[in-house]
């Protein structure tokens, strides 16, 4: 990079990352007392989708930076068994310097199960965990 360009100046709307995983006993409905049903839990879901979206933003801040999560509008469109691979995808649908804001889906191997958007706000990383510790501090 040359002098005075950073990562955060590389961020590419359109730019898409996809993480696989298997449904696994902890990730069910009825471990996460989410319901009662052995499937793919709605909450282990829309975790997956932010974990996918925070790997995706994560790309392009300098070091001490990180996002967190601060929206989220999700429907879980189908059940998925366990056992199952399912995929989330992230895509970057904009960028106004501090925000990122994605589409996410979710789809096992047969059809999507998820959909919706997401946010997140950079955030630098020291001064976030003193906030933390002071509010902790009363």
């Amino acid at each position: 990079m040359h002098k005075g360009s950073s990562k955060i100046e590389t961020v590419i709307i359109g730019q898409t990352l996809t993480i696989e995983r298997t449904v696994t006993k902890e990730l069910l409905a009825s471990s996460l007392k989410s319901g009662s049903l052995d499937v793919f839990a709605t909450p282990a879901m829309i975790a997956f989708m932010e974990e996918t979206s925070l790997v995706l933003a994560e790309r392009f801040l300098e070091d001490g930076k990180s996002t967190v999560g601060t929206a989220v509008n999700i429907s879980h469109l189908a059940p998925t068994p366990p056992g199952m691979k399912v995929t989330a995808t992230a895509t970057i649908t904009a960028f106004d310097g501090r925000k990122f804001c994605f589409d996410v889906t979710c789809a096992d191997e047969r059809e999507i199960v998820g959909k919706g958007t997401h946010e997140r706000f950079i955030i630098d990383c020291e001064k976030f965990i003193k906030k933390v510790n002071d509010k902790a501090q009363g």
